[in-house]
């Protein structure tokens, strides 16, 4: 049975039941347009049948902010990452081998969780368009999946490797791994 909030129904979080988010941990995350909007760019064949977005200055923008993870957020150490033309697919570890405490994914205010620096990346990349005059928007929301085992790794670093590939050879939809 759904639960209901003010009467009415709510979506069911995205994220995994009891698990602490700013735990020391392998993250693979989905961060898409509003919309699937391509604000960053078109897929192209490249070199050698190799794919390459063609990317636009948000792109750039969302890469270098990306890159600057781990200068706002000391306890994050970041893999593989692809910017697609709708989304952006990266694997974030939160290295944190001495957190004893257990704190589970809960509504409202947090900080030094995965949340945090999720909400920090899109915000900046939302503040440059918006002081720039560029029409952007993010989705409201992201897809995460905790990595729990070295398998799943390499599997989603193959994944974010041949996403740009995958787009061209699914005519425009690469996403069809994990949903």
């Amino acid at each position: 049975m759904e639960e209901k909030y003010k009467q009415k129904y709510r979506v069911q979080s995205a994220r995994l039941t009891g698990w602490d988010y700013g735990s020391h941990a392998l993250y693979f995350v989905t961060i898409c347009t509003k919309d699937r909007v391509p604000y960053f760019g078109e897929i192209k064949s490249g070199i050698e049948s190799q794919a390459l977005l063609e990317k636009t200055p948000v792109a750039d923008i969302a890469y270098h902010n990306w890159m600057q993870i781990p200068i706002y957020h000391p306890y994050v150490e970041l893999d593989e990452f692809v910017i697609m033309p709708d989304h952006v697919h990266g694997v974030l570890f939160i290295n944190k081998p001495d957190k004893t405490t257990w704190e589970i994914n809960k509504a409202g205010p947090q900080s030094k969780d995965l949340a945090s620096i999720i909400r920090g990346y899109k915000s900046s990349v939302k503040q440059y368009t918006m002081l720039n005059g560029i029409d952007f928007s993010w989705q409201s929301s992201y897809y995460d999946r905790v990595i729990r085992n070295e398998k799943e790794l390499a599997n989603v670093r193959t994944y974010i490797n041949n996403n740009t590939d995958n787009w061209l050879l699914n005519g425009g939809d690469s996403d069809n791994f994990y949903r």
